[in-house]
């Protein structure tokens, strides 16, 4: 079956279930396969689940006249995508970045959506099957769609843009995360930019932080949309002082407006920008920005400030990289309050580096003023500390632990690690 056959079958039936346990009534099933399953054992049975066709790939399969034989039921998907995305014609942003790219969407479709019906990518559905489903859910009242996409080897992001076909693209920053995928820095540094030589070749546009040297350079020949502290700065912002929440005033066309955000670390400060500065683009009321980011409420254990008794809890605890973890480290060393509490997981995926870049963490950790030091992971067990620091080789041994300790009290604690540490499994312990 050809693709603009399929997209014929989409047409009439406009939803998309690829988990035969959760099947959408009158959509069509996706019989996908993964490491340890075959989607194809389940076509039958999402069809008798509600189901008007299942995709399938294996021509062993008893025949069904619900049934749809493709050579490959993925590609199937990503081609259906990338068509009914063609057909639409309306703008697609794409995103990527080694850190902050959720908070950074989340932001964009807070400040988008007073002005506009946005489409986007939910949860952490950025990859080679979550960014074809965030395609197949734009519908004719689809407006501007903004989506995620994320990388751990070189070539993803320009398979994504493939099937995307973003118009418009930022990259919220390129740091050392997936280390170990991407072989080096370097490596992260051409997989992220292949965001930009897709934008080139469409003759599109991104939203730069002007402020970030390594991304100007990757950008050049580029329509440039910038924002940045840098006078320059088509969106200039500057950092207010603020107890925990930060807060940016921004020179807007008509003037300077104070955008309070409900987010915790200055390493916000350009995802929130981005947000205003792509809001600016779209010609969103500036007041109607302000708002928006005003009202946007971090959730998912990223950038969350949470009150336990006299506790104060910066909690981001969903993912790390040694670029990450540092600028968290200097935002708490940056907040004037004592009593302060480093809580931090190992930082997963980066291969051959992966010891000196907690090594290095560490070495970072023995020059600050922090009361107390709590490292959890196998990586972090192996570094050299200083004398107020304890290590713990998982979260349930630093549970443990705090259980046994009299209660903390007026405190300021920061809790960082990969998603893989679950270190939010401590807060019950605090």
């Amino acid at each position: 079956m050809t693709t603009e056959q399929l997209y014929q079958r989409f047409s009439e039936h406009p939803s998309v279930s690829t988990d035969s346990r959760n099947i959408q009534p009158d959509s069509l099933f996706f019989a996908l396969k993964g490491p340890n399953f075959d989607g194809n054992q389940y076509a039958a049975d999402a069809l008798g689940k509600g189901a008007a066709w299942s995709v399938v790939d294996d021509p062993t399969l008893p025949d069904n006249e619900k049934f749809i034989v493709v050579e490959n039921v993925l590609q199937a998907l990503q081609q259906l995508a990338a068509f009914h995305r063609k057909q639409l014609g309306i703008p697609v942003l794409g995103i990527t970045g080694s850190n902050g790219k959720t908070t950074t969407k989340e932001l964009i479709v807070a400040v988008l959506q007073q002005k506009y019906q946005v489409t986007s990518t939910q949860g952490n559905l950025n990859n080679h099957i979550g960014v074809p489903l965030t395609l197949l859910k734009m519908n004719a009242n689809t407006e501007i769609a903004v989506v995620e996409m994320g990388a751990n080897h070189p070539g993803e992001i320009a398979e994504l843009c493939q099937i995307a076909d973003p118009d418009l693209g930022i990259i919220t920053n390129i740091g050392k995360a997936h280390l170990e995928g991407f072989g080096s820095f370097e490596g992260v540094i051409r997989t992220k930019s292949e965001l930009y030589n897709h934008l080139r070749k469409k003759k599109g546009a991104c939203f730069i932080n002007i402020d970030n040297e390594l991304l100007m350079k990757q950008a050049e020949g580029l329509e440039q949309l910038t924002y940045g502290s840098s006078a320059q700065a088509q969106l200039r912002g500057e950092l207010q002082a603020s107890a925990y929440y930060l807060t940016v005033k921004a020179l807007f066309p008509k003037g300077w407006l104070y955008l309070k955000s409900k987010l915790i670390g200055a390493y916000n400060f350009e995802n929130l920008l981005a947000a205003a500065r792509i809001g600016l683009h779209f010609e969103v009321d500036p007041l109607k920005i302000q708002k928006a980011i005003e009202q946007y409420m971090p959730t998912n254990n990223r950038s969350q400030l949470i009150t336990k008794g006299s506790n104060k809890i910066i909690l981001d605890a969903y993912n790390a990289n040694p670029t990450s973890m540092l600028a968290a480290l200097k935002n708490l060393e940056s907040i004037n309050q004592p009593n302060k509490m480093v809580i931090l997981g190992d930082m997963l995926e980066l291969g051959p580096d992966s010891s000196e870049e907690h090594q290095k963490i560490a070495d970072y950790l023995n020059q600050q003023d922090f009361e107390t030091i709590l490292l959890v992971g196998k990586e972090f067990s192996a570094v050299q500390t200083g004398t107020k620091t304890k290590k713990f080789d998982n979260a349930e041994l630093l549970s443990d632990y705090l259980r046994q300790q009299k209660p903390l009290e007026n405190k300021l604690i920061l809790i960082k690690g990969s998603r893989g540490i679950k270190l939010e499994r401590v807060l019950d312990q605090i």
